[in-house]
């Protein structure tokens, strides 16, 4: 058989090599011998075709014949290829010679072939490897493994078990040192595909465990390039984006958290990790965010914590779902045992309606910067509200929405989102919670002298369990992982009672009726003394708010009113400094990192570049319908989490699927799932709506394992023209209803 290698590329040396350099060439390489995963058979035919090299070259008669035949076929391919008219000229091939020479493949027309023995062809796998020929060893090596088209049983290259484990390696090793050149050249998924396709094949020949450790090793250290090459893909490429969000949870999963202890195998320290957080938010979407991180909020984490608040925030200003903002103020509640948070309660109350409460918290924090500005803005007003929603709306627009890619663009204000209906409708239907308003608790604590030696020095005491996240990573990150449980503070005077006591001149008035034991609310002793907001208030001001018939546009004539009294603060914050280190500790701070292996940072789109715009509905519906198939698939496989259907099915499905999930693990059959999703048409294209019907086509690929072993009669690769009904709860689109169309 001829193989596409020549004698000088064998011996590693140009044409030019003297004598003494063909010899020093031939004792190195003699000397030099491969892994010692390679059998003795495979390393004498690697002996041989060195020494044959060695004998053709170092016999001057022999040489002169081949350097002929060499460079005569070079010089015209090269001729041809750079001068056609050249070609026509040339006296020492002719065109019976090109032609023949066309006839050959793309890859081995431009280079010389030499001929072997069978026997050598497993010494040939070897030397193509050494010499970095990774492809071509793929190429020749694969039709002889177990699941290729040619066959080893009839000894051609010696004992058949032999020979596969000597072509298993050969290719196992081109596998690797492939996907290491392409991990080089910035091609991540490129380097996935072909280690994992050498560590499947190790698997499959139950063959060289070490090897195929050293391959998993380069796969956990790729990872995180993986993950940011594919988020950073346009939103249309949801599949791949996808897979960028499921290896990133898979990596939290491995380090338990983002501040977790536990290792990865990606080389990266606690804050190594966290500045990659940092460097990939600004790819992710606010829904995605959400989905990522507020699961790391029950590890507990308190920087899972803090970024899952951002992007309830984020979306529940910016989409008006005022669920999601109260998700966020109970997530800031427990943290508020030990941290100053008031600040960020005072915000999500604000956007709750919760005009009073919003006050209390402004009153307790110690944010001194943010204070004076709010009071600042605030002047000549009977409470701090109208610096309160400037300072809000600014720091939502500017700050928060700036680390989510579908929000960078997106435009919203206060008067927006209280014009809502949807924001109206549920303010209104909001409960009254049981008033425990557990902030004047955590403001003793911070305010102890413990507290502010520790707030000095950057270190806040961790409850068992926990790790300190080095505060050079994240100079402002507060770190305390709370696990103690208080209950929601009630509800505050709401805006529309608010608006009632506006005067003639648009102004607000303090709210005049006190509490049942002398308490105006509002009023700082009235807090100190425990004062609360008895039931019979509530319930009046509930009838009263309840038989309004302006609610909505009492509420623009608020917002207009103290929006407009702070026009002339605009400019103002754009001179203070705080703006930017304002709320920090969700911003992840530092410089991003560069994630290398000895090589130079990866090139990563910068995040302004990417295409910005909100999700359409065909988005929205694309997402709810992929969480359904992806907690399909890990409630159906073989690890059952059969909680992960609670996030993507209502009832009565999720009651059905809960079920079909216990009785898998409970008679030891699975599914493997793969699956592909096209949106075709939803109705109605209106995000607004509490709920969609969507028709989509689904690719569904199911394998079903019945103890562990694969039933085939039972297994399928269909294309569904699916119809699912959505339905919105807690601000979360959700799978109620599904058939196949006709």
């Amino acid at each position: 058989m001829r193989i596409p290698l020549d004698y000088y590329r064998i011996l590693g040396l140009p044409i030019q090599a003297t004598e003494e350099q063909l010899k020093q060439a031939h004792r190195d390489r003699t000397l030099q011998l491969p892994r010692r995963e390679y059998s003795a058979t495979a390393i004498e035919a690697r002996k041989q075709l060195i020494d044959e090299a060695y004998k053709v070259l170092s016999d001057p008669q022999q040489r002169q014949e081949y350097d002929t035949h060499f460079l005569s076929k070079s010089y015209a391919l090269e001729v041809s290829a750079a001068d056609p008219e050249a070609a026509e000229v040339n006296a020492t091939v002719g065109e019976e010679a090109l032609r023949s020479l066309a006839s050959e493949s793309t890859n081995d027309a431009y280079t010389p072939t030499i001929e072997i023995s069978d026997t050598q062809f497993l010494g040939a796998l070897l030397i193509l490897l050494e010499l970095g020929e990774y492809e071509l060893v793929i190429r020749l090596g694969r039709p002889y493994i177990s699941s290729g088209s040619d066959s080893l049983e009839d000894g051609r290259f010696g004992d058949r078990k032999t020979a596969l484990s000597d072509v298993v390696s050969s290719l196992a090793l081109a596998c690797l040192e492939l996907g290491r050149e392409q991990w080089q050249q910035h091609q991540y998924e490129g380097a996935a595909e072909s280690l994992e396709t050498g560590n499947e094949l190790l698997m499959r020949e139950e063959l060289f465990p070490a090897v195929r450790n050293e391959i998993q090793a380069e796969l956990y250290k790729l990872r995180p390039y993986r993950i940011l090459e594919l988020v950073a893909l346009p939103l249309n490429h949801n599949q791949e984006r996808r897979q960028g969000i499921q290896l990133l949870k898979n990596m939290l999963h491995d380090r338990g958290g983002i501040d977790g202890t536990e290792d990865d195998l990606s080389g990266l320290t606690i804050d190594d990790f966290l500045r990659f957080i940092q460097q990939l938010r600004g790819y992710l979407t606010s829904a995605e965010q959400q989905e990522i991180f507020e699961v790391e909020t029950r590890r507990p984490s308190s920087v899972g914590t803090y970024l899952g608040i951002y992007a309830l925030l984020a979306r529940g200003f910016a989409y008006q779902q005022p669920a999601l903002i109260r998700r966020a103020k109970k997530m800031l509640m427990h943290l508020g045992t030990r941290q100053d948070v008031h600040l960020e309660q005072a915000v999500c109350a604000l956007l709750l309606g919760q005009t009073e409460e919003a006050s209390r918290a402004l009153e307790l924090s110690h944010e001194y910067e943010p204070l004076a500005f709010i009071r600042e803005q605030s002047q000549g007003a009977p409470d701090l509200l109208p610096g309160l929603c400037l300072y809000a709306e600014r720091w939502l627009k500017q700050e928060v929405f700036a680390h989510f890619r579908d929000l960078t663009q997106h435009q919203t204000s206060l008067k927006e989102y209280f014009a809502s209906e949807h924001v109206q409708a549920y303010l209104e239907a909001m409960p009254i919670e049981a008033e425990v308003f557990q902030a004047q608790a955590s403001s003793r604590a911070w305010a102890s002298p413990a507290a502010e030696r520790l707030a000095v020095s950057g270190s806040v005491p961790h409850p068992a369990g926990t790790v300190a996240v080095s505060t050079e990573a994240i100079p402002s990150l507060r770190q305390t992982a709370v696990e103690s449980k208080v209950a929601e503070p009630s509800r505050s005077v709401s805006v529309a009672e608010q608006i009632a006591q506006l005067s003639p001149e648009g102004r607000l008035q303090p709210v005049g009726t006190a509490s049942t034991n002398g308490a105006v609310p509002g009023d700082s002793n009235a807090l100190n003394n425990g004062a609360s907001v008895p039931k019979e208030g509530i319930s009046q001001r509930r009838s009263q708010r309840q038989r309004s018939p302006h609610w909505g546009r009492l509420v623009l004539v608020f917002l207009l009113g103290i929006l407009g009294m702070s026009l002339l603060g605009f400019g103002a914050m754009q001179v203070l400094g705080w703006v930017t280190g304002l709320f920090s500790g969700p911003r992840l701070r530092g410089e991003p990192l560069a994630i290398e292996l000895d090589q130079p940072p990866i090139e990563i789109p910068d995040a302004e570049t990417v295409a910005q715009q909100s999700p359409t509905v065909q988005e929205v519906a694309a997402q709810a319908i992929n969480d359904w198939l992806v907690a399909k698939q890990a409630a159906l496989g073989s690890n059952y989490q059969i909680e992960q259907l609670a996030g993507a099915l209502s009832e009565p499905l999720l009651t059905q699927w809960r079920q079909r999930a216990v009785d898998a693990q409970n008679n030891n059959w699975y599914w493997q799932y793969e699956h592909a999703v096209a949106i075709q048409a939803v109705t109605p294209e209106d995000l607004n709506a509490s709920e969609l019907s969507v028709d989509a086509q689904v690719v569904e690929k199911a394998n079903l394992y019945e103890q562990g072993t694969l039933n085939p009669n039972a297994s399928y690769d269909e294309t569904l023209e699916m119809r699912y009904d959505l339905v919105l709860e807690e601000g979360e689109w959700r799978v109620k209803n599904m058939a196949k169309r006709n």
